[in-house]
């Protein structure tokens, strides 16, 4: 429990952290944010690590002089598209070994084949607009490998959308991050990005949820 309060304050004050961050460590800092960004990207395991808010917060720092710009965004861009590469390929190994059996029952062949369908059929889109969504860009790369998601489509798809996420998220921390209301109030920034981030899963669940009881009522 104590960790899991450590890990929201974290989180919700990304900006200060960072700052202590960049006095220890200096140059390093960059190696660390990679890190990071990977972690959340790469294992399935890490899906609660700071992402977007940490983007923000490192643009807001580029502002003052702390980070430089354009090597945030390529480190975050860099760190992001070879952790989902590593968690595709986990995927794409992992599949056989958990789906060769008929019998059993959460991971059979039927549904292998239907998540390479979804894949063949959705995942351009899927992959990159998963990309801004916390917890589903930590699943979808290991999903798309598990799906089969033929590779070459895969990581077109990914370097694009693992550039437009550090550019949208660092930039609007370099350009609005330093406002006072924002300095001020961070961690509701921080709080009203996560919620912005959520909404399509919410708007997924209640649209499958409707879908669902459309078919059983027959309409």
């Amino acid at each position: 429990m104590e960790i899991a309060v450590q890990l929201i304050d974290i989180i919700l004050h990304i900006d200060k952290y960072l700052n202590i961050i960049i006095q220890d460590f200096g140059a390093w800092s960059y190696l660390i944010l990679f890190v990071i960004v990977f972690c959340e990207t790469g294992f399935v395991v890490t899906p609660f690590l700071p992402g977007d808010s940490l983007l923000f917060a490192a643009g807001a720092l580029a502002a003052v002089g702390s980070f430089d710009v354009q090597l945030v965004i390529v480190t975050f861009a860099t760190a992001a598209i070879v952790g989902d590469n590593v968690n595709y390929w986990i995927g794409h190994r992992v599949g056989p070994k958990i789906f060769h059996k008929e019998s059993v029952r959460l991971f059979n062949k039927k549904h292998l084949e239907r998540t390479h369908e979804f894949y063949e059929k959705h995942g351009g889109k899927t992959v990159v607009l998963a990309r801004f969504v916390p917890i589903i860009r930590t699943f979808m790369p290991f999903v798309a490998g598990i799906g089969r998601m033929r590779y070459l489509h895969f990581i077109a798809y990914d370097i694009f959308g693992g550039i437009i996420w550090p550019c949208i998220f660092v930039l609007s921390g370099f350009f609005f991050g330093n406002l006072p209301f924002v300095k001020k109030y961070f961690f509701l920034v921080v709080i009203a990005i996560i919620i912005i981030s959520v909404v399509p899963i919410l708007y997924g669940i209640v649209r499958m949820s409707s879908n669902a009881s459309k078919s059983s009522s027959g309409i």
